[in-house]
């Protein structure tokens, strides 16, 4: 069995010759491994960790050029501004980009939204090397995910068009103003995900599925797998915003979304952190076929627990402690945390064992070299 063998067997919820695993850490983690190993590039990395799937970019970007202000700030796809922030801790030493302006937080009219003069097209795009970064790949599970910023979702970017506050007042007071941002979201990332859909599977032959009936098995030989969407919705303790805030102004995208990508015959995975446990109904019910990344230490995420009263209708994929037990535990620490996650997760399916998000800079390397051994240690089914 290979890896897209064994992932898709995994996610259509029967068991594989083992639990399939993923590699998700910070860039910093990634170079820091290749020089521990001497590894040329990541694909050396991965193959050495027998990760069994593989993420490509989408397409290139061919649009207008990102502004760069005096102040250092750079406008990105949205036209939001960012700042490169340095973190340090210790010896470790990692950079993320900060939101410092939102250009529609003095908006008043819906009329204002919809002139903004910086709503992303998807003739920015240049769509002709997808197909090839999905064939690079044979054998392997392929994920389409787009840019961790740009990620297809609904509520993230419109906190950074709007600011988080604002966006959230705008759900309760601003009802038409929160719809009108959010539609012209959706209308971008539909038409720019059915044209990367298009480049990497070919034309779509497929109608949409109603919510209940039997899922995809995944792309075309050659072509995109899973499509991944992110958007978080969780808390640590709970939720963002309540089922029926998300229902009324969430829900019918989550699903739009989700069609779309079953039409071209690829499996669904939604990113979240957090805890949405409240949410899942309605993720299945929106027709999700894996929910990314179980969060552990957040309220109501217990693999155990959900693969019992969810695991025959959704996949999960995560569950590895990366607050406390990757980053500050010892190897025997990890080794039994491992060894629970397999034991819950294995049985009928439904589970790819991956870290609940990025690998921190602040996590050692042995401690790493531990949850990969023991995965393979504990994953045989």
């Amino acid at each position: 069995m290979n890896a897209k063998e064994r992932v898709m067997t995994s996610i259509n919820h029967h068991e594989p010759d083992r639990v399939p695993w993923d590699y998700w850490a910070a860039s910093e983690v990634t170079e820091r491994l290749l020089k521990h190993f001497g590894f040329e590039d990541k694909e050396e990395l991965l193959r050495y960790f027998d990760v069994d799937l593989r993420y490509v970019p989408g397409p290139s970007y061919i649009g207008q050029e990102f502004q760069t202000y005096d102040d250092g700030t750079i406008a990105d796809l949205w036209g939001v501004r960012r700042r490169t922030m340095t973190v340090e801790h210790g010896a470790y030493r990692w950079a993320y980009k900060h939101v410092v302006s939102s250009p529609l937080a003095p908006m008043e009219t819906v009329e204002e939204i919809d002139n903004y003069a910086h709503w992303p097209s998807p003739n920015w795009w240049d769509y002709s090397k997808v197909k090839l970064d999905c064939e690079r790949y044979a054998g392997f599970a392929v994920v389409n995910a787009g840019d961790r910023l740009d990620r297809t979702a609904q509520f993230k970017p419109m906190m950074y068009l709007r600011g988080m506050e604002q966006a959230y007042v705008d759900l309760i007071l601003n009802p038409k103003i929160a719809d009108a941002i959010i539609a012209h979201i959706k209308e971008y990332f539909l038409e720019y995900n059915r044209r990367v859909f298009e480049a990497a599977n070919g034309k779509c032959a497929k109608p949409s599925r109603p919510p209940l009936s039997p899922p995809p098995t995944g792309g075309k030989k050659g072509g995109i797998d899973i499509f991944m969407m992110g958007d978080d919705f969780g808390t640590q303790n709970g939720l963002m915003i309540d089922i029926q805030t998300w229902r009324r102004f969430f829900g019918d995208g989550f699903r739009a979304y989700i069609d779309l990508a079953h039409r071209y015959g690829m499996k669904v995975m939604h990113h979240t952190c957090g805890c949405v446990v409240g949410l899942i109904p309605e993720f299945i019910n929106a027709g999700l076929d894996i929910l990314q990344s179980l969060q552990p230490r957040a309220a109501g995420m217990d693999l155990e627990k959900l693969k019992r009263e969810y695991g025959k209708y959704i996949a999960f994929h995560g569950s590895i402690d990366i607050q406390e037990t990757l980053p500050y535990g010892s190897v025997e620490d990890i080794r039994e945390m491992v060894r629970q996650r397999m034991k819950a997760g294995k049985p009928g399916g439904g589970f790819i064992i991956s870290t609940a998000h990025n690998i921190q800079p602040d996590t050692p390397t042995e401690n790493i070299l531990a949850l990969f051994a023991a995965y393979k240690d504990f994953g045989r089914l």
